[in-house]
């Protein structure tokens, strides 16, 4: 079985035995062009030949029998937006989830549209990231784009076009769009209303499990599979690196943190927040993840290391060190909570729990007493202490108390930062084995597809873990105490934020011009 993973970054393709061993992978990147600083695209017809390069590669690698292929099935990173024409052309790049450009739209549909109520029916938290804005903004300030639009897409629509030739989005992708009703699971009509398009410009809704055998002749030749092989249409690669690291029973929680974050736990039917903080998106019909994103993960600790931690890095070329490890080190010297130094990581506006782009980036409480060690710390201790309060709305959500933590992505490489994880969420954090968890997710939703398994629950002879840390009482209290703090800062700061936002914008947009 074949999981591809079309990433924001890269694609992905891995190929397992049905007992869960990895025979081959290949791995593709691309470009995220970010000519300034709302605008975040890519180029479709890109990821479709590195899509198509990945599947080749790892049947040329693998050198297994077209024949024993028993499916391929996807995940794909979520809210991408690409205007198609009459012609079945792209007319615009693919615009990513971390494109700005809608923001003013955004801030329309929330406090002057009644965008809470759509929230609440669709799952997604009115944000620029959602194709619910990305559309509006498009049909409002670009009508000579949308006048030609024929399908607003998204990458995996984009590569399942050329694959099938139909327009068809999984009810996980649906999901992630914001306009999809979660217990109809068809189009919303109040959010294409605010949208202003109609159904038919959306593609066909089908379930996660959905597949297709028709793809076409020469590019089944192509890739080196059988022209009958069928192709799972997968879901979101969020929802599943879920069942990737094990985290698929009431009461697990899955926190990834790469370059973002993301916290995410999964439940039998579909449910919001009346506080619009975290988003609920699904897996099948029976399975449906809560949670919340985070736009600042690892990319504070780069920022830390880039911009105060010159002769540090240095020092890390000297020892043929990791320069990340001699930053861990030095933040090991200083006692949890900084000398109550606060850092508010928001260095690229915010998703949850906030959900403002606006936000920006803090440190609180200086004085002479504090170094540059407490500086580093207080840094690491900003990204969990805001993924903690993503955690909290989860939990008045849930219906069931928290069994377990899996923690997963580039961070938990830090000894310092997986423990403290477990001190800051005063919970038992496991680190399961490393696995490509978006494809083994989407393997194991094609297993089910299948009908090969019942449910999820294989997962658990598939995955170990490689390290467990318990909380340790007297950091504890020391974060409890904290917590508050942190939190009434980020909520008074409100309006300070768009002043400073509206300042910095003002700004460069003069710099531009000179």
């Amino acid at each position: 079985m074949l999981g591809v993973d079309i990433g924001t970054t890269s694609t992905k393709a891995v190929l397992y035995r049905e007992t869960g061993e990895i025979m081959a992978q290949s791995n593709q990147g691309y470009d995220l062009h970010t000519p300034d600083v709302r605008t975040a695209e890519q180029n479709p017809e890109e990821i479709y030949q590195a899509v198509c390069h990945v599947i080749k590669q790892t049947m040329k690698e693998s050198a297994i029998d077209q024949e024993k292929l028993s499916f391929i099935s996807f995940s794909s990173a979520m809210h991408s937006l690409i205007a198609m024409n009459e012609d079945n052309e792209a007319i615009t790049p693919c615009i990513t989830w971390a494109d700005n450009r809608s923001s003013n739209w955004t801030n329309k549909i929330k406090n002057e549209w009644n965008g809470h109520d759509v929230y609440l029916r669709t799952g997604t938290p009115i944000h620029p990231m959602s194709p619910l804005s990305k559309i509006t903004w498009l049909e409002q300030e670009h009508p000579e784009i949308a006048e030609q639009t024929k399908k607003y897409i998204g990458i995996k629509e984009y590569v399942f076009y050329q694959f099938f030739g139909e327009y068809v989005m999984d009810y996980s992708l649906g999901s992630a769009t914001g306009m999809m009703n979660l217990e109809e699971l068809s189009w919303d009509e109040g959010a294409l209303e605010l949208t202003g398009i109609s159904e038919d410009k959306l593609p066909r809704l089908v379930p996660t499990t959905e597949s297709f055998t028709t793809c076409q002749s020469d590019i089944a030749k192509d890739l080196g599979i059988a022209p009958d092989t069928k192709f799972i249409i997968g879901a979101s690669d969020g929802v599943l690196s879920n069942i990737g690291v094990n985290a698929i029973k009431e009461g697990d929680v899955a926190i990834t943190i790469g370059t973002s974050g993301a916290i995410r736990t999964v439940i039998p039917k579909p449910r919001t927040d009346q506080k619009g903080r975290i988003f609920c998106y699904a897996l099948t019909e029976d399975h449906w993840v809560i949670g919340g994103p985070v736009n600042n993960g690892g990319m504070v600790l780069r920022w830390i290391r880039d911009e105060f931690a010159a002769s540090e890095v240095e020092t890390a070329k000297r020892l043929n060190m990791d320069a990340y490890e001699v930053l861990t080190a030095i933040a090991k010297q200083v006692e949890p909570g900084s000398n109550g130094l606060l850092f508010h990581p928001f260095l690229a506006g915010e998703r949850a729990p906030l959900w403002n782009a606006n936000v920006r980036g803090s440190f609180i409480g200086l004085t002479l007493n504090h170094k540059k060690e407490h500086m580093v710390r207080a840094a690491l201790e900003g990204v969990i202490f805001n993924l903690y309060t993503v955690f909290l709305a989860l939990v008045e959500v849930m219906d069931v108390p928290v069994n377990s933590i899996k923690a997963t992505g580039g961070f938990s490489k830090s000894e310092l930062w997986r423990q403290m994880m477990a001190d800051i969420f005063d919970q038992n954090v496991i680190v399961p084995k490393s696995y490509e968890s978006s494809c083994l997710g989407a393997c194991l939703l094609g297993l089910y597809a299948e009908e090969k398994i019942e449910s999820f629950d294989v997962v658990e002879e598939l995955i170990g873990f490689t390290h467990q840390h318990e909380p340790e009482p007297d950091h504890v209290e020391a974060y409890r105490e904290l917590m508050p703090i942190f939190i009434n800062i980020s909520r008074s700061l409100e309006q300070e934020y768009e002043q400073i936002s509206a300042y910095q914008e003002k700004n460069s947009l003069k710099n531009k011009k000179k």
